[in-house]
Order: C-alpha cells, then sequence, then structure tokens
C-alpha cells in the first residue's frame, strides 16, 4: 500500500516537473519586440527621477533612508550595454556622469547588473536593480557595506528638464 502511495507520488512529481518544462520553455523574442521593450525601457528612465528609500544590512533601523537619482538619458549603447547619464548624489559628492551599464531582461522586465564597477570618486559598486511598472527594487554592495533599495520611478516635467 506504501508503495502504491510513492509511486503515485514519484508520478505526479514527474508529471508536474515535465508540463512545468514544457510550460515554462518561452519562445525568444523578435527582433521586433526586442525594439519595443528596449524602446520602452528607454522612454520609462529618460529624464526621470527614482525617489525611494535604501536599508543597510545588520542595521535595525525603524525607518529607511531616503535615495534619489535623477536620471537625464538612458540609450542602448551596444550588446547589454547602454548608457545611463544620471546625477548622483553620494554623501558629499554630487556628480553627473554617464556610465556604462549592463542591461539583462526577464522575459518583459530589464535588470541593471553591475558587479565591481568602479565610479571614481564615490568606490566601487556591485548592484542588482528591477525596473517594473514605475517602480524598481534591487540589492547593492559597496565594499563591505550592502543592502536593499527601492521606490518609484517619476518623470520630470519639461519645465523641470529645461531648469536644469
Amino acid at each position: 500500500m506504501l508503495q502504491r502511495k510513492l509511486n503515485g507520488l514519484m508520478i505526479g512529481m514527474s508529471l508536474v516537473w515535465l508540463s512545468g518544462g514544457v510550460i515554462s520553455q518561452a519562445a525568444e523574442p523578435s527582433p521586433e519586440q526586442i525594439s519595443a521593450r528596449e524602446q520602452a525601457f528607454s522612454e520609462m528612465l529618460t529624464n526621470s527621477v527614482l525617489v525611494g528609500q535604501f536599508s543597510i544590512d545588520g542595521q535595525d533601523v525603524k525607518e529607511p533612508r531616503e535615495e534619489r537619482y535623477e536620471i537625464e538619458s538612458v540609450k542602448k549603447y551596444q550588446g547589454d550595454l547602454w548608457t545611463f547619464t544620471a546625477r548622483i548624489k553620494y554623501g558629499k559628492n554630487d556628480l553627473k556622469i554617464p556610465m556604462n551599464l549592463k542591461v539583462v531582461w526577464a522575459e518583459d522586465t530589464p535588470m541593471v547588473s553591475l558587479t565591481d564597477v568602479t565610479v571614481p570618486p564615490l568606490g566601487t559598486f556591485t548592484a542588482r536593480v528591477f525596473f517594473f511598472d514605475n517602480r524598481y527594487a534591487g540589492t547593492w554592495q559597496h565594499g563591505d557595506v550592502g543592502g536593499h533599495m527601492w521606490g518609484r520611478i517619476e518623470h520630470e516635467t519639461s519645465a523641470e528638464v529645461e531648469q536644469k
């Protein structure tokens, strides 16, 4: 009796595993779909501000710290590399710099992936940040310190862009 139940369980698990493999195999996106998602990504982040919070692993803080990244433009450079021109305020530094960053895709969701990228004079960073539906979320690392980051993507008006 126990053997039959185990056999039934194994068959059921095998069917679930096999059907999951078949169902989860999505077709590669067409060149038109790739172009459309890349255009949408560029438009979502160009002239935007990432407004959110970040946490630091190991610190028991009741309120997360605020963060703000002003993005002037995001343009595909080549392959998986995209040029982000952004204003970064970090500590006493206030810089506007272009950075070539890797962007990878999870179906229709872009993720910025940087590993040990040095941003003079700010330091070396590792991060994974997803963007979806005017929100962002991810993890970050700066030397021995790391944590989480999350927030919303806001778009500047034409008047705000001209004032810069």
